[in-house]
């Protein structure tokens, strides 16, 4: 083997830079010729500044880079923050209280930016299946300088339903680029939210899917794409253009970092044998693809020491094993023969490998103890096309209630690649909420604990659809009543494996923030003060409204158990076992805040307004650090 130099200048702290900065922001790293003439890798500064800036940076320069028209203010739609938050809607919701699926309503831009502080590097799979740019379609209008209710009414988006698409036709000269300006932000807040084992599977057809890749090899890098799988969505019609009917869309799949791995436990067979009690083997092929002249010390006869039956050597595919290694690997017991034991049907010596062996490599490899086998991008034959996935929604809402839905038997063959049986799976274009129901069915098969979080915009049905005419005034009501309806069809189904299903969901609504808009004028300010100061939370806004916006911001997944209790009087929520207690009664007295002191909460919030006067104040601080003093303390 050819020995390499050692290095012996210092560490090269440029390249260590570009390195760091390529992990963070693999979008601001681009290639350029140097002076000697030569390709390297170089820091695309416009593109970085753009990343550490709030506003849109100027400035231009020669360069390969995907590119497109408003490209920059995708980047700041993605980095800008909101006022808003999720609010709970228990009559929505199935088994609020015990369920861990979400169900959140609202623009997914904004879902996203609200999840990235609770959900950072925590969601193992994301599937969507974005709306396609077919030239009849709408997309996601986004703001880039006001306040999204601010430009919607200002650009005279809203129609009298009020809705929040605007079309995008294949005329209209910004084909591609309203396209693009809608799912690149997007993919790079969800980019954020993928744990770091995590993986994002993207289905899309032939008009952008050159333009997707581009995009996600920008986002994700592109040595984190883990390939394309062809899915076949119909059988062959004729009447297309050209001749060719295009029956196949892709799925692309991009992972975090090189930590994901896409895999299926392996069913080996082991044996138990009394002269190795304590660690049972299996046999694996002893010989390689290796001939003569490769390997000349190889090419040797294998001798049973016991028996002294040669085994002559294939000269086509040679022994694993050398000459000089065979006594070692023997009295080691790593190599079997076929007269060894009674029970083994083999006509040449096989290699031993024990399962401690097998299980530390897997440990190593996958972070199981199972071995794993890779997946191809050939779909297996129980995969459906379209046509089953309209048939599932069709048997449990009514026919033609959705198109073009996606089978479960797809997104669960997706999942399994994932080889955990409790991923959080997250898809934000939830449209008729196919990943929840296949996330159900596969936890129903297989007694897996997986859970769901669909995100999906509130679009209003046509008044001629059919799914109007059945009483669904929008997407997200078809999406809900599928989940109610697979639930209670997948526990009647199995009634004796799924006593302990998880068949709920909580539903959350993005809104607008819960305090009181302060921005007045001088003359304005003077006249609210005094109301101001008494209670800066909105009056429509309800405790559980507070909890869960202290939830979003305060490091605690959503899906959580809440405890109601009572302490002196006054509801207390205790959320996730004391990780969050709140109180949003008013006149909280010292006795009421010892009580939640001592239970040494992570997190505790409470309203401004809410301490029974100025002594609590004072002693508010004294008494958590008294008795914990660990504990983060917010007010609204």
């Amino acid at each position: 083997m050819m020995m390499e130099h050692l290095n012996m200048q210092s560490m090269d702290k440029v390249a260590a830079n570009v390195a760091k900065i390529r992990e963070l922001f693999p979008n601001c790293v681009t290639e350029r010729i140097n002076k000697e003439g030569k390709l390297e890798h170089a820091i695309d500064f416009d593109m970085l500044k753009q990343e550490l800036s709030d506003h849109v940076v100027d400035g231009l320069q020669e360069r390969y880079q995907f590119t497109w028209p408003d490209k920059r203010k995708a980047i700041l739609a993605a980095n800008a923050p909101i006022n808003k938050t999720l609010r709970p809607c228990r009559e929505e919701s199935v088994d609020f209280d015990n369920t861990e699926n979400l169900y959140i309503e609202g623009d997914n831009l904004e879902v996203l930016k609200l999840l990235q502080e609770t959900y950072l590097g925590k969601v193992k799979m994301i599937y969507i299946d974005p709306p396609y740019n077919t030239g009849n379609d709408f997309v996601y209008e986004d703001d880039f300088k006001q306040n999204s209710e601010e430009y919607i009414v200002n650009s005279g988006q809203l129609d009298d339903e009020g809705n929040r698409l605007v079309a995008n036709t294949e005329s209209n000269g910004r084909f591609h680029t309203d396209w693009l300006n809608m799912i690149y932000p997007r993919l790079k807040l969800a980019k954020d939210l993928l744990s770091d084992d995590g993986v994002i599977f993207i289905s899309i057809d032939d008009n952008e899917v050159d333009n997707l890749k581009k995009i996600c090899d920008e986002i994700f890098g592109v040595n984190n794409c883990c390939g394309m799988i062809p899915y076949r969505k119909r059988t062959t019609k004729s009447d297309v253009p050209f001749g060719i009917s295009q029956d196949f869309e892709w799925i692309i799949i991009f992972a975090k970092t090189n930590k994901f791995f896409a895999g299926v436990p392996v069913d080996r067979k082991y044996y138990s044998t009394k002269d190795y009690p304590n660690d049972r083997w299996r046999l694996s092929d002893l010989t390689t693809q290796k001939i003569e002249s490769q390997r000349p010390n190889s090419a040797f006869n294998l001798v049973d020491p016991k028996t002294q039956k040669v085994y002559k050597y294939n000269p086509r595919r040679l022994w694993a094993i050398t000459k000089d290694t065979f006594d070692d690997y023997y009295k080691k017991g790593k190599i079997v023969f076929p007269d060894d034991y009674d029970f083994l049907n083999i006509s040449i010596p096989a290699y031993r490998v024990f399962e401690s062996e097998d299980i530390a490599k897997s440990l190593r490899m996958y972070g199981c103890r199972t071995a794993l086998k890779s997946f191809s991008t050939a779909l297996a034959n129980t995969v459906g096309m379209n046509e089953q996935g309209s048939k599932e929604i069709d048997e449990l809402l009514g026919n033609k209630i959705f198109t073009f839905p996606k089978p479960t038997s797809l997104i669960k063959q997706l999942i399994l690649m994932l080889h955990s049986s409790n991923a959080l799976i997250l898809d934000f274009f939830s449209g008729s909420a196919t990943t929840a129901h296949a996330v159900m069915q596969l936890n129903a098969e297989d007694g897996g604990k997986r859970k769901f979080i669909m995100v999906q915009l509130p679009e209003v049905c046509a008044d001629n659809s059919e799914a109007y005419k059945a009483g669904y005034k929008n997407i997200c009501e078809i999406g809900k009543e599928r989940i109610r309806r697979a639930g209670q069809k997948i526990k009647e189904e199995n009634p004796l494996t799924t006593q302990d299903l998880d068949i709920g969901f909580r539903v959350l609504k993005c809104d607008s923030s819960n305090m009181e808009d302060v921005y007045f004028t001088p003359k304005e300010y003077m006249d609210k003060q005094q109301s101001l100061f008494v209670d800066n939370i909105k009056k429509d806004r309800s405790d559980e409204d507070l909890l869960f916006d202290a939830m979003l911001k305060l490091d605690t997944p959503l899906s959580s158990k809440i405890e109601k209790i009572n302490i002196a009087g006054k509801t207390v929520y205790n959320v996730a076992q004391c990780h969050l207690m709140a109180c949003f009664d008013k006149n909280v007295t010292d006795e009421v805040i010892t009580a939640i002191a001592k239970e040494m909460p992570s997190y505790f919030v409470m309203r401004d307004s809410s301490q029974a006067d100025d002594s609590v104040a004072i002693n508010f601080e004294q008494i958590f650090n008294t008795y914990s003093p660990q504990t983060v303390r917010r007010v609204l």
